[in-house]
């Protein structure tokens, strides 16, 4: 069994198979590259690498809310103790009801 040397568990080292390509400025390039150098790795992981993180951040951000203190109080206690049904919604449960009881 032959294993690779170079291989080690985190996301980084999984097989790569897509291509990704990019047209960038001369002076982004350079930047890129400045900031790999300095974070010790080549250009790609610098760039795959950083793309990752800010695509995780974004999917991050669009999928948890996050409430403030007060807003976490609040939205506890309506679901502790709701309000009545308003009229409307009565109305709507009913005929939500009627529906479901006849198959329509």
């Amino acid at each position: 069994m032959q294993t690779n040397s170079n291989s080690n568990s985190n996301s980084n080292s999984k097989a790569r198979g897509a291509r990704l390509e990019a047209r960038i400025s001369n002076e982004q390039k350079a930047l890129f590259q400045q900031a790999a150098m300095l974070s010790a790795r080549t250009l790609s992981e610098f760039v795959v690498s950083s793309a990752q993180e800010a695509a995780t951040r974004i999917i991050d951000a669009h999928e948890n809310i996050r409430l403030s203190r007060e807003d976490q109080i609040l939205f506890v206690s309506t679901l502790l103790n709701p309000p009545e049904p308003s009229e409307r919604l009565r109305q709507a449960d009913a005929q939500y009801r009627a529906k479901v009881k006849t198959g329509i």
